[in-house]
């Protein structure tokens, strides 16, 4: 059983993805600006429009990826599998239909597959960024993708 899984360790210094729908983002901002202090000592990353917007308004440094209707969620996924990405801040509206919910789906369940902490709204986000955890080193095991790909292998 322990050969199932594999010990990945989130540092002190996190990398943040912060991503938010359009009626979110005003939300997201302010949250942002709240958790200033906090914020500044880990590495930012979001989607587009969303970065761009933290960025102008509270002066935190945020790299910036693609918009998500454009394929951002997706890129975020895949540092996320890439061991870049190990905390997710995302103010989804659950209201409005997004015309990339594929997307938005396909990065919450990496997140779960690879046992990343992920807020989708501004209550958890509070909860995760207040955690005893949050400069702290923290282990967490994740399934171990080469025995899983070895195995599925010899059996197909």
């Amino acid at each position: 059983m322990k050969e199932d899984y594999i010990t990945f360790t989130i540092a002190e210094k996190k990398n943040i993805a912060l991503i938010a729908h359009d009626n979110e983002k005003p939300k997201l901002i302010e949250w942002c600006a709240e958790n200033y202090d906090i914020l500044k000592e880990h590495n930012l990353c979001g989607t587009g429009t969303t970065a761009r917007m933290i960025a102008d308004k509270t002066g935190l440094y945020i790299k910036a990826y693609n918009s998500g209707p454009l394929g951002g969620d997706q890129q975020i996924g895949a540092k996320i599998v890439e061991g870049v990405i190990d905390f997710v801040v995302f103010f989804s509206d659950p209201l409005t239909a997004q015309p990339h919910d594929p997307d938005v789906k396909a990065l919450m369940r990496i997140s779960q597959v690879y046992d990343i902490p992920m807020a989708i709204n501004k209550a958890t986000a509070d909860f995760m960024i207040q955690s005893k955890f949050m400069n702290k080193k923290y282990d967490h095991q994740v399934i171990n993708f080469h025995k899983n790909v070895s195995d599925r292998a010899k059996s197909l």
